[in-house]
């Protein structure tokens, strides 16, 4: 089998190419020299840093045309005769000739010696021009691939060496069109405020983003596509479950190099994060040769973008905005989005906006940590605000360093300091998720067993993957937070949601007794304050929480109280939520959560709210 002599990388070469049209003429870059087609998805090829100038500069008449190689494509209808046809021994020799000879081309490509890849690229098509084959021969379409190949690299070359030290033009051609301003008008009027807090936070990142794509060589107006995609929030979480700066998912996170585990999610971090989607839009510009198309296959993915220019009925029509009424809305709206804040940076006054002064680049100084501890604490022994360390490491999950070795981001000046409290601070054991099996049984209903583990339906549907609430008896379905022994056992079918809240509301503990006590679906710090009559700071300050929010199978150290310690306070005139918290030494969300209230929330002479009693 000829297959087996290709390599592994340019196996995935001629598998790309074969999904896209093949047959189609290869696009010349419009903007800067792109890298090579990428071999491998999980490992771009990176453009050479360095290229020496050929001895020789050929002229574009000297270069082959793709005319000349579509030429060499098989006629409707043409006939083998028996002059042309060659033995399957020789076609295959002729193969193995001009596979040999690409990727010898390729490895010249790589080391920028162009003379020689060029030389090779015609070994490779003199070889090619040798093969005949019949119409139904199972061998054409491997042939027209590595045809295609050739022209493409050809181009590349060509384009590459029109390019001169000092050229301007690599940048994101920006057209106000129709589209464009709509996009505009929308970041006037509805979205104004997002845009102008966005641009004042972008200061934050934008300097580490633009030494990244200068070194890449790519255009800078690509700093500002963490604006279209997550207004410039680390930890940005979409619909489908995009996440970070630069909005990967999974798959592409994984596909360039960024690691996800049970401690961390790398793309949150912003700098590695950044790396990763200039390797993904490097090689997407190295696809399309141009840097609309290229954005407009970073919101919805190459393929999907491939499919539209391969079912264009006129081959030539395959730009972005002949594309964009065949896009997906999202990814229509994606490229115009850019362009029409690029405009409005590039000219607020003209668009009627007066932006923000940007934030100081954010600077930092790292600590080795080798074992996890809770970032709030560190943060509160170090006086500063309980996020602010998780602000500075957004890509720690569990805002808490990981059980191996890990580079803290501390701010300026608190090294020394870190090092010095790191060594006392008490080890944090990150929540085990409990979890049992319940087996249907025939009459029940997905209603029905939420109810007895006291969770939501939602909540079964999402642990167990359903995407309707049928069940059938005898299926198993995963309930998180269950005992998986007798002791502690789930309720009794027969028994209602209020009895069950009932039982699990009543632990008799003695007045100061520490319990070590285990979060179940569906418990929240008010009730927990309850049960152990003591108050939700107090279980926050044992705890080392900084927020309000528990997961299921999270271990906590309360000690219980020796008095109610809920209350109901009667408001009086003049006063506010803030003072009414101050008061009962409450904090001001507590206070709104116990009450279900929002800090705009009026409250009158009169109204009773809960509060907790001081001890």
């Amino acid at each position: 089998m000829i297959k087996k002599h290709l390599s592994f990388s340019l196996a995935l070469a001629l598998f790309l190419v074969a999904i896209i049209n093949c047959s189609s003429k290869a696009k010349a870059p419009q903007t800067i020299p792109a890298p090579p087609p990428s071999a491998s998805k999980t490992q771009p090829a990176q453009k050479p840093t360095e290229i020496k100038p050929p001895r020789t500069t050929p002229t574009e008449a000297q270069l082959p045309k793709l005319s000349d190689l579509e030429a060499a494509k098989p006629k409707a209808g043409e006939e083998e005769t028996e002059e042309t046809s060659i033995s399957e021994k020789e076609t295959s020799a002729l193969f193995e000739a001009a596979l040999s000879a690409y990727q010898e081309s390729q490895a010249a490509w790589e080391k920028g010696d162009f003379d020689s890849c060029l030389s090779c690229l015609d070994e490779t098509y003199r070889s090619i021009l040798k093969i005949k084959l019949p119409s139904d021969s199972p061998l054409l379409q491997e042939k027209n691939d590595l045809r295609h190949l050739v022209a493409q690299r050809i181009q590349e070359i060509y384009a590459t060496r029109l390019v001169t030290a000092g050229d301007n033009h690599k940048t994101i051609p920006l057209v106000e069109n129709s589209y464009v301003k709509r996009e505009i008008e929308s970041f006037q009027t509805g979205e104004r405020k997002y845009f102008e807090e966005t641009y004042r936070i972008s200061g934050l990142y934008r300097g580490m983003i633009l030494e990244e794509l200068k070194k890449a060589g790519v255009p800078e107006e690509l700093s500002w596509l963490p604006l279209i995609e997550s207004w410039f929030r680390t930890r940005a979480l979409s619909r489908a479950r995009a996440l970070g700066m630069w909005q990967f998912i999974s798959s592409t996170g994984y596909r360039f190099g960024l690691k996800r585990d049970r401690w961390v999610d790398e793309r949150m971090d912003p700098l590695k994060s950044t790396q990763a989607a200039i390797k993904y839009l490097t090689e997407l510009h190295g696809f399309f040769g141009e840097w609309t198309t290229a954005l407009a296959a970073y919101n919805c993915g190459e393929m999907n973008v491939q499919n539209v220019i391969r079912t264009q009925h006129i081959d030539y029509l395959d730009n972005f905005w002949d594309l964009y009424a065949r896009l997906p809305v999202e990814t229509a709206r994606y490229v115009p989005r850019l362009i029409a804040a690029l405009l409005i940076i590039n000219n607020p006054e003209k668009y009627g906006f007066n932006l923000p002064a940007p934030e100081q680049p954010l600077s930092f100084e790292t600590v080795s940590i080798n074992h996890p501890f809770k970032l709030s604490a560190l943060s509160t022994a170090m006086d500063l605000e309980p996020n602010m360390l998780a602000f500075y490491n957004p890509e720690l999950r569990q805002d808490a360093t990981p059980e191996y070795e890990y580079q803290l981001k501390v701010p300026p000046g608190y090294r020394e300091k870190v090092t010095e409290l790191v060594a006392s601070m008490p080890r944090w054991i990150p929540p085990e998720y409990l979890y049992n099996f319940h087996y249907v049984k025939s009459g029940e209903t997905l209603g029905l067993i939420a109810a007895r583990y006291r969770t939501s339906v939602a909540t079964l549907m999402h642990r167990n993957n359903m995407r309707t609430t049928l069940i059938r008896p005898g299926q198993r379905i995963k309930i998180i937070g269950a005992a998986k022994s007798s002791e502690g056992a789930a309720p009794k079918g027969n028994q209602t949601p209020s009895q069950v809240q009932g039982q699990a509301a009543a632990p008799a503990y003695a007045p100061g007794e520490k319990v070590t006590y285990t979060v179940k679906e569906g418990e929240y710090l008010y009730m927990l304050a309850q049960n152990f009559k003591t108050t939700i700071e107090e279980i926050k300050k044992d705890n080392n929480l900084a927020g309000d929010g528990l997961v299921p199978g999270q271990k906590l150290v309360i000690r219980a109280g020796g008095a109610d310690a809920a209350a109901v306070y009667k408001v009086t005139d003049g006063d506010t939520l803030l003072s009414i918290a101050q008061k009962f030494g409450m904090g001001l969300n507590t206070l709104l959560a116990l009450n279900n209230l929002s800090p705009d929330s009026k409250i009158f002479a009169g109204q009773e709210l809960r509060v907790q009693a001081k001890k």
